[in-house]
C-alpha cells in the first residue's frame, strides 16, 4: 500500500502544479505530435451510406498509438519522485514501445514484461523496444499473454519499489492508476470535442472506441460524459465467439471479481478462477476491464458490445482500401462497429471513431490470417 499512497500523493501534487502541466503539454505538443487530426472519412462514409464518420487520428502520434500520452505523463511523475528505473507490461507492444521511448528520452533504465505469445505475434514491437534500449522479458507462465505480463511487472515493482516506477498502460490496477491514466488520456477527447465543434458546430451523435483495459475509450468518452445527447459505444474483443476461452468480451461473459488490484467485470468460472481469453488483437486479449468502464456500464451511460476476429479483419482491410489508413487490430474492432451502425443511421448523424493506433505491427499476423504470403 505504501508505494500506491506515495504515488497518489505525488500525482495529486502534480495535478495542482502549473509547471508540471506546462511541461506535460509541451512534450505532448513538441515530442508526441499533438493535436492529432479529426479526419472526415469521406470514402468510408460514402461506402456505408449513413452517418458522417470522423476518425480521431491517434495513429499519427509518435510511436503509433495513444499510449504515448500516458507514458509522457507518468515519466514526469516518476522523475518528480526521484525514481531511476521504469518497468511496464505490454500486450500488443504499443505501450511497451511508448514506455521505452520516454525512458530513453529521460535517461531511465527500462524493463518491459510481455507474454511469450505476444512477443511472437508482435515481433516488430519487441525489436523496437530493444532498439530503444529496453530489456524485454518474455513471460512464459500461464497463457503467456497480457495478464501474466502484468503479474510479473507487479512482482518486480513490489521488489524494487524504492528505485522503480511502474508505468501501467491502461485505466486498470489499484488506485490511483485508473484515475491517473484516464486524466493523461483525456487530452484526445478534449481535442475531439473542440475539433468537432469547429468542423460541424455541434457535438457528435455517437462515439465509438475499442475496449481492452480501456484507456483509449476512456480518454475519448470522459470529456463527453455529461453530454446526454452523445451516445457512447465501447467495443470488446469477441474473438471466435462468446464461448468460454474463445473471446475477451468481459461484459458479455463476465461477472464481478477482483484481479490485480481491481474490482471489475472479469472472465472467471464459478470458483473464481480466471478463464482463458482469445483475440486476434493482443491489446484486447485480457480477462478484465477498467473499473470506470464497469461503473459506466452499470450506470447505463456507455453501451458495450463486441466484434469478432473475422469482423475486425474485415474492417482492417476495408479501412486500408477505402481510406489508405492501415489501422491497428485493436482499432479495427471499433471500425467494425461503425460498419455495422453507420448504415442504419441518418446522413445527418455524426460519429467519431477513435483510431487508437496504426497497423504496422499487425501486418504479418493479418497476412497469415488471410492466407497471404509475406516476403522472406
Amino acid at each position: 500500500m505504501h508505494p500506491l499512497q506515495e504515488l497518489e500523493d505525488q500525482y495529486a501534487a502534480c495535478q495542482k502544479d502549473p509547471e508540471f502541466q506546462r511541461e506535460f503539454e509541451y512534450y505532448l505538443r513538441e515530442f508526441c505530435g499533438r493535436p492529432t487530426p479529426l479526419y472526415f472519412a469521406e470514402r468510408l462514409t460514402r461506402e456505408l451510406g449513413g452517418a458522417k464518420i470522423y476518425l480521431k487520428r491517434e495513429d499519427l502520434l509518435h510511436t503509433g498509438a495513444h499510449k504515448i500520452n500516458n507514458c509522457v505523463g507518468q515519466i514526469l511523475v516518476a522523475r518528480r519522485m526521484g525514481k531511476s528505473r521504469i518497468i511496464a507490461e505490454t500486450g500488443a507492444g504499443q505501450h511497451g514501445v511508448a514506455t521505452a521511448t520516454v525512458a530513453a528520452m529521460f535517461g531511465f533504465k527500462c524493463v518491459i514484461y510481455m507474454g511469450a505469445v505476444d512477443c511472437e505475434r508482435q515481433a516488430l514491437n519487441v525489436f523496437r523496444m530493444k532498439m530503444l534500449g529496453a530489456e524485454v522479458v518474455s513471460v512464459k507462465a500461464g497463457q503467456q499473454t497480457l495478464k501474466e505480463a502484468i503479474n510479473e511487472a507487479m512482482r518486480d515493482w513490489v521488489t524494487n519499489v524504492r528505485s522503480t516506477h511502474y508505468i501501467l498502460g491502461t485505466v486498470y490496477g489499484a488506485h490511483p492508476y485508473p484515475l491517473m491514466v484516464r486524466n493523461f488520456q483525456r487530452v484526445l477527447g478534449d481535442e475531439a470535442r473542440r475539433q468537432i465543434l469547429e468542423k460541424e458546430q455541434r457535438l457528435p451523435d455517437a462515439l465509438i472506441a475499442c475496449v481492452g483495459g480501456g484507456s483509449n475509450a476512456m480518454g475519448l468518452f470522459y470529456p463527453f460524459l455529461k453530454d446526454t445527447s452523445v451516445k457512447m459505444i465501447g467495443v470488446e474483443a469477441g474473438g471466435e465467439g462468446i464461448e468460454a476461452g474463445k473471446h475477451a468480451a468481459r461484459f458479455q461473459g463476465g461477472s464481478l471479481g477482483v484481479l490485480q488490484g481491481t474490482r471489475s467485470y472479469l472472465l472467471q468460472d464459478e470458483f473464481g478462477q480466471v478463464q482463458l481469453t482469445h483475440s486476434v488483437s493482443a491489446g484486447l486479449d485480457y480477462a478484465a476491464v477498467g473499473p470506470e468502464h464497469a461503473w459506466l456500464r452499470d450506470q447505463k451511460r456507455v453501451e458495450y458490445t463486441y466484434a469478432t476476429d473475422d469482423q475486425a479483419l474485415a474492417a482492417f482491410t476495408k479501412l486500408a482500401r477505402l481510406e489508405g489508413i492501415i489501422p491497428a487490430l485493436e482499432s479495427s474492432h471499433a471500425i467494425a462497429e461503425v460498419m455495422e451502425r453507420a448504415p442504419k443511421m441518418s446522413k445527418d448523424n455524426l460519429v467519431i471513431v477513435n483510431l487508437s493506433g496504426r497497423g504496422d505491427k499487425d501486418v504479418s499476423q493479418v497476412a497469415s490470417k488471410l492466407g497471404l504470403q509475406m516476403p522472406a
